[in-house]
């Protein structure tokens, strides 16, 4: 429940946007293990990696200003798919940092890479797709979604892992 409420604060009271910030430079998010962010193996429990994610997202929305053009459009994103991997634990009172970063995006989503580390450590990566939809119900393609942040933005092509993934999942547009 601690992640849910720190998501809403993020979204409620976004952080000041980050003059001069590009739709493809990183966000770093700052964050430290709680006690209710623990499983029974005293480590970070999986999905709340998940939610940990949502607000280091909503934080590069807020360094991009983006929040502000989202409302205005009455968009909103939502993950079309998500995978994790996991190198080393996160356990209770570590400090840690979320780098998120989008690596680019296609006429369905756009894919984002979210990187946790301590200490310089890398402990585990997510990549996701986000998909962005409008209040009425239509999905806003995903270099529409990149210009309302970043007009002068151009699509890098993605990683090769990445690419095969949204394949293999079924997210990535189909010609």
């Amino acid at each position: 429940m601690t992640r849910q409420l720190q998501l809403a604060y993020a979204f409620k009271r976004p952080r000041t946007a980050v003059p001069g910030m590009a739709m493809l430079d990183p966000s770093v998010t700052a964050m430290r293990v709680h006690p209710g962010d623990l499983d029974l193996y005293m480590h970070v429990n999986n999905g709340v990696y998940l939610q940990m994610m949502d607000i280091a997202r909503t934080n590069l929305l807020a360094d991009l200003g983006a929040i502000g053009a989202l409302a205005e459009r009455s968009w909103y994103p939502v993950l079309a798919a998500s995978t994790m991997t996991y190198r080393r634990s996160l356990k209770l009172w570590d400090r840690f940092e979320i780098t998120s970063r989008v690596l680019g995006w296609d006429a369905r989503v756009v894919y984002l890479e979210q990187v946790f580390t301590r200490g310089g450590e890398r402990c585990a990566r997510g990549v996701v797709a986000a998909r962005f939809l409008s209040r009425s119900g239509d999905r806003i393609p995903g270099h529409d979604v990149a210009a309302a942040f970043d007009p002068d933005a151009v699509a890098p092509g993605l990683p090769d892992d990445v690419r095969a993934w949204a394949d293999a999942v079924g997210v990535a547009h189909r010609s």
